[in-house]
């Protein structure tokens, strides 16, 4: 049932939302909660389109969304990551099959630390021991 129109017609709203949610992150440094309730409401609508069984496909889809909430929640409390960005990788684990969803937490995690280094270098040179006016 994967090669339905239905199927690929979400899975191109989803690419599309998420391009919009990159854009308005990178612009206001915020993801919209209409945003992130609109991927996670139509996760049902997905996992029907793919054929998917409320056990143990669903359950699972489920359980790993609120695992995934969890910990991110824990890295939102000590600052190190957004609100925005915890709902919606929430919410994307009800889309994405298991193994998928951890290698985009791995690939996430790898990029977020290069461009964390990026800015450290960048902005640290900004304030180098040279242009210190002490």
């Amino acid at each position: 049932m994967q090669s339905s129109p239905i199927y690929y017609g979400l899975l191109t709203l989803l690419a599309i939302a998420l391009l919009f949610a990159a854009g308005t992150d990178l612009k206001r440094r915020e993801i919209d909660n209409w945003l992130n309730i609109a991927i996670a409401l139509a996760a049902p609508l997905f996992w029907w389109a793919g054929g998917l069984s409320l056990w143990p496909d669903v359950a699972l889809h489920l359980g790993i969304a609120l695992a995934a909430f969890a910990i991110a929640a824990g890295l939102f409390a000590i600052g190190q990551m957004g609100g925005g960005d915890v709902k919606l990788i929430a919410a994307l684990a009800l889309w994405f099959p298991p193994t998928a969803f951890v290698q985009m937490l791995i690939v996430m995690a790898v990029l977020g630390y290069l461009l964390t280094m990026g800015l450290g270098v960048r902005w640290g040179s900004r304030f180098s021991s040279s242009s210190c006016r002490c």
